[in-house]
């Protein structure tokens, strides 16, 4: 017999939502367990593309101001400072519904973002399909008149985007998809239950994730915001079989660890552990640093400052930092609500496409060495690609005496060879005296002779 919370549902919806029929062959089939599913292997592509494009937009880019989360703030919260942006900037009566017809994208031109997130040297893009106040991208059959389709823009941006970065790119498209709706009335019904009943996840959430995935086939599918509640009350192993077994992307699709209370850092496909999550030493799970330009928001802001964003030279050691430690770095960008990318956004994200033109071959499909950072020189840090017998020492800060000292690495003459990225001739190397590794004569360049700028890579052959 069905659960109370299923009666009633269209047939079409009941079948997503029951359990799915065996695979035809032989293919490993996963059960909804945590056990289960954590057993599945990360699709390989993940692990090389290294470095991806996050994008929060939605409606909170109309007021743009503060956060992404300024209608909680706002109304929840009643923080004055958004209080005051309200009441001396609004009419009297003014709701959080009344932005909707605001946010226009008037000028969203997804063939240009696409052009410019290529040009960032990004291998992957996710963009904020649903943000916790519940307005979608897409026209989502259930959320009626609170979505891009029917309100603002009266556009499929999901669909746009996807389309371009398919057509015009080699990154692979993903999704981010809030779990939960702040002020969602069967959410807030559930939510004073303790959750026990299910009413929100199995009419709205359920079927809106998988009208997603069948629709866009996203290959990354970045949850977030589970609302306190527990995974048995979102049935996150329930649709996170289906998604492995049998949906449109079961092969190469990857999931975050964001899957209900609890679960973060602990189940789901790569671990995000935290907001801006850098640990800055090896871990034993593939994770992902997933953090922002804007140190203060990942939605647009007005009332943001010049040093609120981080510069390219800690874009740069953010990225080195991360993959060097086994990670991947989702960096953020909020577009305006008419849909432009900010000057600023635009510059960090080429600067980082000049520095990956240089230095890709230092991140992209490497692996993590033994060692991670140097034990002599600060701001060095190591990755390798072991079948090439090649390991990679980025450094951050040029040597004024023209010698790097590289304290990890064991080298052998007539064997290890030394070479600059962007300079390509051997360099001149001696070993260490006292302890193991090795000092490198850099080459004499003037600044407009450098390969480039905000770090290095050097290239060493046959080193332990």
């Amino acid at each position: 017999m069905l659960p109370p919370e299923l009666r009633g549902l269209a047939f079409p919806l009941l079948l997503l939502l029951l359990p799915t029929q065996c695979p035809a062959g032989g293919a490993v089939r996963f059960d909804p367990t945590w056990e289960s599913l954590d057993r599945r292997q990360l699709p390989a592509w993940f692990d090389q593309a290294k470095f991806g494009i996050f994008i929060h937009w939605g409606v909170f880019s109309v007021p743009s101001f503060g956060s992404e989360w300024f209608w909680w703030y706002w109304q929840k919260e009643k923080i004055q400072k958004f209080v005051d942006f309200m009441e001396n900037n609004y009419p009297p009566g003014f709701k959080y519904e009344d932005f909707g017809p605001q946010f226009t994208a008037k000028f969203f031109n997804a063939n240009q973002w696409a052009d410019l997130f290529q040009a960032s040297g990004a291998k992957y893009v996710v963009l904020t399909s649903k943000h916790h106040e519940g307005f979608t991208l897409w026209g989502s059959k259930y959320s009626w008149n609170w979505n891009a389709v029917d309100e603002g823009p009266v556009r499929d941006i999901v669909k746009e985007l996807e389309v371009a970065i398919r057509t015009s790119t080699d990154l692979r498209f993903g999704l981010y998809y809030s779990l939960f709706e702040w002020f969602h009335p069967l959410f807030l019904d559930d939510q004073s239950s303790s959750f026990r009943k299910r009413q929100f996840p199995v009419s709205k959430m359920l079927p809106e994730l998988y009208e997603l995935v069948n629709k866009y086939r996203p290959e990354v599918l970045w949850a977030d915001g589970d609302g306190g509640a527990p995974d048995g009350y979102w049935n996150s192993t329930g649709f996170l079989a289906w998604l492995y077994n049998e949906s449109p992307v079961q092969d190469t699709v990857v999931t975050n660890d964001r899957w209900g209370a609890g679960s973060i850092c602990k189940h789901g496909g790569y671990y995000t552990c935290s907001d801006r999550y850098n640990p800055g030493h090896l871990l034993p799970h593939k994770w992902e640093n997933c953090m922002t330009i804007d140190k203060l928001s990942w939605g647009y802001r007005r009332n943001a400052g010049i040093r609120d964003y981080l510069t390219i030279e800690e874009l740069v050691k953010q990225l080195v930092q991360t993959v060097s430690c086994g990670g991947n770095l989702l960096m953020n960008i909020g577009p305006t609500q008419d849909g432009t990318i900010s000057p600023i956004f635009e510059e960090r994200l080429r600067q980082m496409g000049t520095w990956l033109k240089v230095n890709g071959e230092a991140i992209y499909e490497t692996s993590t060495w033994r060692s991670q950072n140097d034990t002599l020189t600060p701001d060095m840090w190591y990755t390798s690609k072991p079948k090439e017998k090649l390991v990679y020492a980025m450094f951050l800060k040029w040597p004024t005496s023209g010698q790097l000292i590289l304290g990890q690495p064991k080298a052998t003459l007539g064997s290890t060879e030394v070479k600059l990225l962007g300079h390509g001739q051997p360099l001149k190397w001696t070993s260490l005296e006292v302890q193991n590794g090795i000092t490198v004569e850099l080459p004499h360049l003037t600044s407009h002779q450098m390969p480039c700028k905000w770090g290095w890579a050097l290239a060493l052959t046959n080193v332990m």
